[in-house]
C-alpha cells in the first residue's frame, strides 16, 4: 500500500524519531528496559529559512543535509527512522465495515470506500488503515480508521531520510505522534488523563497547532498561522540583525535591556491571544465548551513565564510539555539542555516510541 502503508504498521526494529518542522529537524533515540524508557541520544539542527513551507519540504537536498548533520551530532547508530507528515496533508476518515471480513476482503472493501472520500486518483496517494475495534452500538461491525496522503508529500519525507542513508521504517501523522508523547504526560495526571479534556498548543516557528485530547484520544486538530518566526523577525527589524543572528539572540540572550518589555512581552501577549482564538474555534466547532488543561509545546513554550501568562489570560491551568519527566537519561545527555528542548521534542518523542509498539 505504498510508503504510507507504514502509517499504522508495527516497527519490528528500533527506530529513531525524526521530526522535520519549518525551522529545525529533531532527532531522538529512546531505549526501553523493563518497561522503563531512557533518552539515549538527541540533536536539534536548524533548517535554512523556507526549506519547509506550509508543512511541505521545498528544498529536499538542504533538509536531507540538515537531517544528516543532526544524526551525526546525535551519535546514533540506528539505521531505521520514523517520520511524520502534517495532519493538514492527510485525509482521515473513520468508516464501518462488517466484522466478519478477512484481511484481504477488508482491504478490498476499504479501497472501494476510499474512492468516495479521497479527492485524488488512488494511484496518486499512499493509503493505510487501522482497525479501531468493534462499533459501540453494533457488535457485527468494526470501526476502521483510514488515512491517505498524496505520494509527492510522502516521497519528499522519505527522500530526506534516505539521503543520509537511513531507512524509513514508519511514516506517521503528526497528530498521532503528538498523542503518543502526550500519553507519557497523561500517566502523571489524576486518573491517568481519563475524563479530562486537554488542549495541546504546539507553537512552532510559523504555525500553531491545537490538538485537543479527550480521554487520551485526539478529538480535534487545527492549524493557525502564528509562530516564533514573528518574534525572530521583530528582533531582526528592531536591532538590525540578520535572520540567523536574530534566531541565535532569541535563544542565547545578549539583547538590549528593552527587549523584554518592548519585544518579548508583546509577543507573549499575542501568543495568549492566539491561544484564546484557537480555543474559541474549537468550542464553536465541537460539543465542548471548556478544557481542563492547556499543555504548551513547540519552541515558543520555552519562553520563561509563558505558562503562567497563558493560564492567567485563559483562566485554565497551563503547563509546559515535558514527555521526558519520568525517563532516565544516558550519561551523555545534558539534563538542562534536554529540559529546555523538551517542549519542541514532543513529535520526535512520539515517533521514537514507535520502537516499542507491541
Amino acid at each position: 500500500m505504498g510508503a504510507l502503508g507504514k502509517i499504522f504498521s508495527r516497527s519490528h526494529q528500533a527506530v529513531i524519531g525524526i521530526d522535520v518542522s519549518s525551522s529545525a529537524c529533531k532527532v531522538l533515540e529512546l531505549s526501553q528496559q523493563d518497561g522503563h524508557l531512557r533518552v539515549e541520544r538527541y540533536a536539534v539542527e536548524p533548517l535554512p529559512q523556507n526549506s519547509v513551507v506550509e508543512h511541505a519540504i521545498t528544498e529536499v537536498e538542504q533538509v536531507a543535509q540538515a537531517v544528516e548533520r543532526a544524526v551525526k551530532r546525535s551519535g546514533t547508530r540506528c539505521k531505521y527512522a520514523a517520520v511524520a507528515v502534517a495532519g493538514a496533508h492527510v485525509i482521515t476518515k473513520t468508516i464501518r465495515m462488517p466484522a466478519n471480513l478477512n484481511d484481504a476482503d477488508l482491504q478490498t472493501q476499504i479501497e472501494m470506500e476510499a474512492d468516495h472520500y479521497i479527492p485524488y486518483p488512488l494511484d496518486e496517494v499512499n493509503m493505510d488503515y487501522q482497525v479501531l475495534g468493534p462499533a459501540e452500538d453494533n457488535p457485527e461491525e468494526i470501526e476502521v480508521l483510514m488515512a491517505a496522503c498524496r505520494k509527492e508529500i510522502v516521497d519528499d519525507y522519505v527522500a530526506v531520510i534516505q539521503g543520509p542513508g537511513l531507512s524509513p521504517a514508519i511514516v506517521d501523522i503528526e497528530t498521532y505522534a503528538m498523542e503518543n508523547a502526550y500519553a507519557l504526560i497523561a500517566e502523571h495526571m489524576p486518573g491517568g488523563g481519563m475524563e479530562k479534556t486537554v488542549a495541546v498548543l504546539d507553537v512552532g516557528a510559523t504555525t500553531t497547532n491545537i490538538n485537543v485530547i479527550h480521554n487520551n484520544r485526539s478529538v480535534y486538530s487545527r492549524d493557525h498561522t502564528f509562530g516564533g518566526r514573528q518574534l525572530t523577525e521583530e528582533i531582526q527589524r528592531r536591532y538590525g540583525l540578520s535572520y540567523e543572528e536574530a534566531g541565535l539572540a532569541k535563544k542565547q540572550g545578549g539583547l538590549p535591556d528593552n527587549y523584554q518589555t518592548d519585544v518579548l512581552r508583546p509577543f507573549m501577549e499575542a501568543m495568549c491571544q492566539e491561544a484564546m482564538r484557537a480555543l474559541q474555534f474549537f468550542y464553536s466547532s465541537s460539543p465542548f465548551n471548556s478544557v481542563d488543561q492547556v499543555l504548551l509545546a513547540g519552541g515558543c513554550a520555552q519562553i520563561p513565564g509563558i505558562d503562567e501568562m497563558v493560564a492567567a489570560r485563559l483562566g485554565v491551568p497551563a503547563m509546559v510539555a515535558n514527555p521526558f519527566a519520568s525517563m532516565s537519561l544516558a550519561s551523555r545527555i545534558k539534563p538542562q539542555m534536554l529540559a529546555n528542548d523538551a517542549p519542541s521534542l514532543m513529535i520526535s518523542c512520539g515517533l521514537a516510541m514507535r520502537s516499542f509498539d507491541q
